[in-house]
């Protein structure tokens, strides 16, 4: 027992800590409200990535779609996703619109600045495919949905639809994953120079990410204090979604390492996207923020839990 939880530490506390130094940093003006923007942005747009690009070149896909992973993942971030838009409608008395940002709160995990580098410390290059495949389809799915459902109340428009496949199409995210697959059918693989820069940007991805988290959540606090709203949406995200994903990974056959991580992408905590959605239609800002900042610091203990369960460590 003393053995696992301290294998578990191994992958938990150097992850967390990083977060922390980031945090602290910002706290102390150690690192300026600029740098947070440039170090975020390097992340999204350069980094991750190429790191996505190098692992889909370098591994083997899976010959066939794995239905029981896609279903098992999606079918607990719509139910949290559910729950989340009842809650806020008949307990908290919020508006439809608002309401799909707990929803979309509750169901979209923070993918790159915590899952990224988590995952593959628990799981290895075992787990770069799987955790890839799943970043590839989890931001258009969620987003596409929450979109709609906001749309929806005013009426759709020519111009949102466009607007939103554009932001899809040119997500850095996914053009690293459109250019690893494109590379990986056609045959390409980088080798001599072009390999070292790419292993060195790919590299540059788990630490900056994490600072970069830290950083982020100084400018966010615990903004508005709509703590109990936030208490539900971290509960719902980071207990109930990858306790329903679990659940399901016993159902859908599928790898037990491909389970795994469907589970602790589930256990993520919310991700900064629920905030920048909620800016955008200017409602529930105050709830989503709270939220990425206490699922935040609930997960240094959760993903512990959920590490337990799986058996990692």
């Amino acid at each position: 027992m003393l053995n696992t939880l301290a294998d578990i530490s191994v992958i938990v506390l150097p992850v967390f800590g990083m977060v922390l130094v980031g945090y602290i940093s910002a706290r102390i003006g150690l690192v300026s409200e600029r740098a947070t923007d440039g170090l975020a942005e390097f992340v999204f747009s350069l980094s991750v990535p190429v790191l996505i690009f190098k692992t889909l070149t370098e591994s083997k896909l899976p010959e066939a779609q794995p239905w029981g992973y896609w279903i098992a993942y999606f079918a607990g971030a719509f139910f949290v996703f559910a729950i989340a838009m009842v809650a806020a409608e008949r307990l908290f008395g919020r508006g439809r619109q608002e309401a799909v940002i707990h929803g979309f709160a509750a169901g979209q995990a923070n993918t790159v600045f915590v899952g990224v580098p988590l995952i593959l410390k628990a799981y290895g290059e075992a787990g770069a495919v799987p955790l890839f495949l799943l970043i590839a389809i989890h931001l258009p799915v969620m987003l596409v949905a929450a979109t709609v459902m906001l749309e929806g109340s005013h009426g759709f428009s020519r111009a949102t639809m466009m607007r939103l496949g554009k932001a899809l199409a040119f997500n850095p995210i996914l053009l690293g994953i459109y250019a690893g697959a494109l590379a990986k059918v056609v045959g390409i693989q980088a080798v001599g120079v072009p390999k070292q820069m790419i292993d060195l940007l790919s590299a540059a991805a788990t630490p900056c990410a994490l600072i970069s988290l830290g950083l982020s959540l100084k400018r966010y606090g615990m903004a508005g204090g709509d703590l109990l709203p936030s208490a539900l949406i971290s509960f719902l995200k980071l207990i109930v979604h990858p306790a329903a994903v679990f659940a399901l990974t016993m159902v859908f056959s599928m790898p037990p390492v491909w389970a795994g991580v469907a589970v602790l992408f589930a256990a993520m905590p919310s991700g900064v996207n629920g905030y920048l959605l909620a800016q955008r239609y200017g409602v529930g800002v105050a709830t989503s923020t709270s939220a990425v900042s206490l699922s935040t610091g609930l997960a240094v203990v959760t993903v512990a839990f959920w590490l337990y369960i799986l058996g990692v460590g």
